[in-house]
């Protein structure tokens, strides 16, 4: 091959390699495009931890949701019907006068421990794991009594409890709803699965919004395998009410800029940061010097 073949030859191969390198940098600037345009990256500052969530800008409820949450905000603000919803009910095992007072252990234990967390929070899901059964033996020795206050911000939601970033944080709490109204103990073995880290979800990935897939869940609770009410309740989101409210009062705590974070009697464990341990060890230690005070 002559010398002018030789670089006619490598001058069409530079030709071919520049127009790949175009084709495939056009191919990432869309990418780029559509992921800003389909996502919105929130990130929450929160107490432990950082929790990252990425999620698809969808108007109602995920995939799989049955749930009108545009309604269950009216019936939760009203009290009346609206939608499918034909009136505001709470979960049995509840207090207040919403039924968003939840408690459980032995009411006449002196000492309170209040949990504040979101369903789809990775860093609740690992406080859960690391700490979870600490806390539900405590409750069963009466050490004290324990009350949970979910939010659903995960969600995006606004102060109208309706967001724009998935419905798996309100979702999840309907069915939590749904297992504390067959009783306190069905509520901390389903709480304690859906953390799991079998079953709790990337934060990015909204699948808590899927009705069918958190009675499937279910069904390694004993009191909630193959319970017809507890299903009907999840399929028709008979606590969505419920759960809008709830997130109200998660909403208004004071003092609560994360999750997870817990008070003892009122005080805020961690400090004004709230940094809350994921191990039995530390948390007794800082539970015990709480209840000193």
């Amino acid at each position: 091959m002559s010398k002018r073949n030789t670089q006619e030859a490598k001058r069409e191969a530079r030709e071919r390699l520049r127009v790949e390198r175009e084709k495939q940098a056009k191919k990432d600037k869309m990418r780029r495009q559509l992921g800003v345009a389909g996502a919105v990256v929130v990130v929450l500052a929160v107490a432990g931890g950082i929790g990252i969530a990425v999620t698809n800008m969808s108007t109602g409820g995920g995939e799989g949701d049955n749930s009108d949450w545009s309604a269950a905000s009216q019936v939760a603000e009203k009290d009346e019907a609206a939608g499918d919803y034909a009136k505001y009910t709470a979960p049995a095992n509840t207090e207040g006068e919403d039924g968003t007072d939840v408690v459980i252990g032995d009411q006449d234990a002196a000492d309170t421990v209040t949990v504040y967390e979101d369903m789809r929070c990775p860093v609740c899901a690992s406080f859960e794991q690391g700490v979870g059964e600490t806390l539900i033996k405590d409750i069963e020795d009466g050490k004290y009594k324990a009350e949970f206050v979910f939010g659903t911000f995960l969600d995006g939601d606004n102060a109208e409890g309706v967001g724009s970033n998935g419905s798996g944080s309100k979702n999840a709490l309907s069915a939590l709803g749904a297992a504390l109204d067959v009783s306190p103990e069905a509520f901390l073995e389903y709480k304690k699965l859906l953390y799991s880290p079998d079953n709790h979800p990337d934060e990015r990935i909204d699948e808590f919004a899927d009705d069918q897939k958190l009675i499937d869940m279910a069904q390694d609770v004993e009191e909630l395998k193959g319970n017809d009410a507890f299903e009907k309740a999840v399929n028709e989101g008979t606590f969505d009410p419920w759960a809008l409210k709830m997130s109200d009062k998660f909403r208004a705590a004071p003092d609560v800029t994360g999750t997870p974070t817990v008070k003892v009697n009122g005080q805020k464990m961690g400090g004004e940061q709230g940094s809350v341990p994921h191990n039995p060890e530390q948390y007794n230690q800082m539970v015990d010097a709480l209840l000193a005070k």
